[in-house]
């Protein structure tokens, strides 16, 4: 029972605080000292070192803090560990003590807790957390009843007189009780719980303060190595080397006690508890004192501790590195302890795949409008990633669900389920839009002027629905996630109308059959694109509104039949918005042909002025010519007249003469 009890409190406690310890931790780790504060105060509240540690081994494999960081938290972890103890010790509390002391038994709080627990449970289950808390309170009746009992049998040891042989004879030889508190502590996998039993012990009066100190100091040793093996667990380097860097300075803190305990026995420091009884309240302030005096000596030490744990652990091999490679150590099994980190883990990763889904669609439309090769080897390369994590985190969140046990934690991991595959498919769509671009390159064909404006439209609407997706993803945002569905039902009417436009461009022989058919996947893809994003949105409000989504096709079909006035306003709305702008490029496309017909209609009549001024410009010439050869003739006539009248006369001349 005292087990069952511890388990459950620090199952409840880890549970319900674990996401927002984890966002403090990331925060206050900038420097040593808040860092061991930290320590302190998480393993406090969730009462084990061991979470605490794996916590912070998770967080440093997944690059939130360093290694160097992380060694604060260690060093603290073993402090805060030891309030458990301090909360034990109220069995020493007996019926002599003060009338208000009375209520702090373990006899009077049990039974209070249990009834706190059951109330919470029961009575108030709607309330958030409620469940958490009353696990906790039950745990916390459960562990101090184990503990009554655990005393009750403990008395029937004490007098067979074999109990006190057996401690009697750890006095005289502190290695076998030091391996004995180690042995207890490495089968149990809890320092807190070995200090609870010996405690429930120390009841009998047999247990000396002599034989106690090395059963609490192997105490540490045996819990420690536990948490390096949950550590180590499919974990690289750096993580690994948190668990290392435990088992160091608690084996530093072994050889402290055993070499400062002889000095101080020898010189007489010891000598008044040396053979003291140790009740439950000595077992507590050994546990605590050891812990922060180790603490205060060996702090020096700890950049030593951090330069062997990394000659002991080797660096992960270059090999093993990727893209996401920092991205998926948030998929640790160390987290299956503490739910709440690990389904954290398993959101990082969807995040990343929607963002990268989205960024391949935005890609892939765009090569529709400018094909460019590179971008299409990206887009083909991302999407092997994206099926890659789709598998990784699917994996995980099988293994993880025999650890999930709260109902908030149920109803996150059933949305995550289906994510999964609707993110997965989300890239499968992006490549086929990529794939309908790149075959259209390779056969050289295009779309007509209209096909493109529809496209870009088309682009902008699915643009749309992606950001409203990604804002009630990534926020659980219910506001959100109910501006999804209108805009999907504006993508199956704008569908619709842009396949009835092309079919009218076939019959007109404006298009051809090969265009239309990838015209027509296209819009396929689309219409799918926004379907998942609706998918996604009723994924949103059915776990963050269980009570008011009921079924979730009840919840649509609601909708779409018009009993949602905010729906309806929405709709109208953004169809208007969309095909408004279908209309314009539709306008501004008919007046751009209007112009392009002006301007072939009057290339025909400036061709034709150009003829008739050419024409008359080649008769004047012709007339030019004709006159300037009448003009040569009869200059020539003249010439012959006068050259004849010339002879005549010196004819004439001549006679004369004669």
């Amino acid at each position: 029972m005292f087990l069952y009890g511890m388990r459950l409190m620090g199952d409840g406690l880890k549970e319900s605080s674990s996401g927002a310890l984890k966002a403090i931790m990331e925060k206050a780790t900038n420097n040593f000292f808040k860092a061991f504060i930290l320590g302190v105060a998480v393993t406090a509240l969730i009462q084990s070192s061991t979470a605490t540690i794996v916590i912070t081994s998770g967080l440093v494999a997944a690059g939130i803090i360093t290694l160097r960081q992380s060694l604060g938290i260690v060093i603290g972890a073993n402090i805060g560990t030891t309030v458990t103890g301090q909360i034990i010790r109220l069995l020493d509390i007996d019926s002599s003590a003060a009338g208000w002391l009375q209520l702090f038994k373990p006899s009077t709080l049990a039974p209070i807790a249990l009834i706190i627990g059951i109330v919470l449970i029961m009575g108030f289950a709607s309330l958030k957390n409620s469940r958490s808390v009353g696990n906790i309170a039950i745990g916390f009746g459960i562990l101090f009843s184990g503990l009554i009992n655990m005393t009750g049998s403990v008395n029937v040891l004490v007098e067979s007189g074999k109990m006190e042989r057996l401690f009697t004879s750890f006095g005289g030889n502190p290695v076998m009780g030091y391996l004995t508190g180690a042995g207890v502590a490495f089968v149990l996998q809890s320092s807190s719980a070995t200090i609870g039993i010996l405690q429930a012990f120390s009841t009998s009066g047999a247990l000396k303060f002599n034989a106690v100190y090395a059963i609490i100091v192997g105490v540490y040793l045996g819990d420690c190595v536990t948490t390096a093996i949950v550590c180590s667990i499919g974990a690289k380097a750096d993580a690994r080397r948190v668990g290392m860097i435990d088992i160091m300075y608690n084996l530093s803190k072994t050889v402290l006690v055993f070499v400062l305990m002889p000095i101080l026995k020898a010189a007489g420091a010891l000598d008044s508890i040396w053979n003291m009884t140790a009740t439950s309240g000595v077992i507590a302030n050994t546990h605590s004192i050891i812990n922060i005096c180790s603490a205060f000596f060996l702090l020096p030490l700890v950049p030593v501790y951090e330069k062997l744990s990394k000659k002991i652990v080797k660096d992960d091999s270059v090999e093993a590195s990727g893209k996401y490679t920092e991205l998926l150590e948030s998929l640790n099994p160390a987290f299956f302890k503490t739910p709440a980190l690990a389904l954290q883990g398993c959101f990082t990763v969807l995040d990343t795949m929607f963002k990268s889904a989205r960024d391949n669609i935005q890609k892939a439309m765009g090569l529709l409008a400018k094909y460019d090769e590179d971008i299409w080897e990206e887009i083909s390369a991302e999407e092997i990633n994206i099926d890659m994590l789709a598998d990784r985190v699917g994996n995980y969140l099988v293994a993880l669900s025999p650890h999930v046990a709260l109902d908030e934690h149920v109803s996150t991991m059933d949305q995550y389920y289906k994510l999964v595959t609707e993110f997965e498919r989300l890239g499968d769509h992006a490549l086929n839009i990529a794939e309908a671009a790149h075959n259209m390159n390779n056969t050289g064909l295009e779309f007509s002027n209209k096909a493109q404006n529809e496209l870009i439209v088309m682009d902008d609407l699915i643009e749309n629905i992606l950001t409203r997706t990604q804002t009630a993803f990534e926020n659980q945002s219910v506001e959100a996630a109910k501006h999804i569905e209108p805009l999907e039902e504006v993508v199956d009417d704008m569908v619709e109308a842009l396949r009835n436009r092309h079919l009218e461009r076939l019959r007109n022989g404006k298009c051809s059959i090969d265009v239309g058919i990838v015209f027509m996947n296209l819009l396929v893809d689309v219409e799918r694109i926004s379907d998942i994003c609706s998918n996604v949105g009723v994924s949103v409000v059915a776990r963050v509104m269980p009570q008011q989504m009921g079924e979730s096709h009840e919840y649509i079909y609601h909708l779409h039949a018009g009993d949602d006035q905010t729906f309806n306003e929405e709709y109208r709305s953004a169809h208007v918005v969309y095909f408004d702008q279908l209309s314009q490029l539709d306008m501004k496309r008919k007046k751009e042909e209007a112009e392009e017909k002006a301007v072939k209609a009057e290339k025909p009549a400036k061709t034709a002025k150009s003829t008739d001024k050419t024409d008359k410009t080649s008769k004047s010439a012709s007339k030019s010519d004709k006159d300037k050869k009448s003009k040569t003739d009869k200059s020539k006539t003249d010439s012959k007249s006068k050259s004849g009248k010339s002879s005549k006369d010196d004819k004439n001349h001549s006679k004369s003469k004669k």
